[in-house]
């Protein structure tokens, strides 16, 4: 059963330090962001107000467009520090920079889960870049980093590099989450952590069909809940307009079959004083 749906990980919207990111304003159905050295304009479906400086936006140096793609003098990667991990930004077809910062204000929270677990072994599933792995590295976790592009999953051994950490203990695994789950559990394999951040939908690996979140992730969740240790923690974040956090509380609920649980939105502060709605989490804590 159901302990609690309450209190936030990282209650206060993200506020970085200067020189490493910074969301400047919101609004119109954009956002700019400063990385680094650089000042990013790039859609945002969650930024449905008006803008609040209207004349910061003159500063980007990269804009992204749907249509056109990326307009800028320098296309080229640049560095930036997050939180202490060196990381590399580069401009995708997507629009993105491969880097989330939304998913800063839930690492204290895991921390705060591996502090008395020495070598804690931690899954983290559809991981991208690994800021959040490198996070989890840091804290002492030892992490199983799957990831179904191969690209990505270079991209975040180069992450771990640049931030001095290619000595941590991270397997780094190219794989669709779903078949990997299934082979974890044939090998009977236990983790005190897991770390999912699924996409809307993806392209499968290999002769995987598509991953759709709305009808493959209750499925995920169960094969996860047979990977879990008895006092295990549970970190699910989604991106998807259609996912509130109650709902994500409510899946994982359903999965682990009860614990101590927690949700609520993935919002950033801006600089103008705008929010921008970035997504939903929700946490759970197993108890034995």
């Amino acid at each position: 059963m159901r302990e609690a749906v309450r209190a936030q990980p990282g209650d206060d919207h993200l506020v970085a330090s200067p020189g490493g990111y910074a969301l400047i304003d919101a609004g119109d159905g954009r956002r700019l962001e400063r990385f680094g050295a650089r000042i990013v304009d790039r859609p945002a479906p969650g930024a449905t107000d008006e803008r609040r400086s209207p004349k910061a936006w003159d500063a980007s140096h990269l804009r992204f467009d749907r249509r056109t793609g990326w307009a800028g003098p320098d296309r080229s990667a640049w560095p930036v520090e997050l939180e202490g991990l060196m990381l590399e930004a580069r401009p995708t077809e997507a629009g993105q920079v491969g880097l989330f910062p939304e998913q800063v204000r839930l690492w204290p929270w895991l921390h705060e889960r591996l502090v008395d677990r020495p070598a804690a072994e931690v899954l983290h599933l559809f991981a991208h870049t690994g800021a959040t792995t490198l996070a989890l590295a840091r804290d002492g976790a030892r992490v199983a980093h799957v990831d179904a592009s191969r690209p990505a999953v270079a991209w975040a051994r180069k992450n771990a590099g640049l931030s001095g950490q290619s000595d941590r203990p991270v397997r780094w695994l190219v794989d669709d989450a779903r078949p990997f789950v299934g082979r974890e559990i044939r090998r009977e394999r236990r983790y005190q952590g897991i770390v999912i951040d699924p996409p809307a939908w993806g392209h499968g690996q290999g002769s995987e069909p598509p991953w759709r979140l709305d009808d493959d992730l209750a499925p995920l969740l169960a094969g996860c809940a047979r990977l879990a240790d008895r006092s295990a923690f549970v970190l699910l974040t989604a991106h998807s307009v259609g996912w509130r956090p109650e709902q994500l509380a409510e899946a994982l609920d359903v999965a682990f079959g009860g614990g101590t649980i927690a949700a609520g939105d993935l919002d950033v502060g801006a600089e103008s004083g705008a929010t921008l709605s970035l997504g939903s989490w929700a946490s759970l804590i197993i108890r034995a």
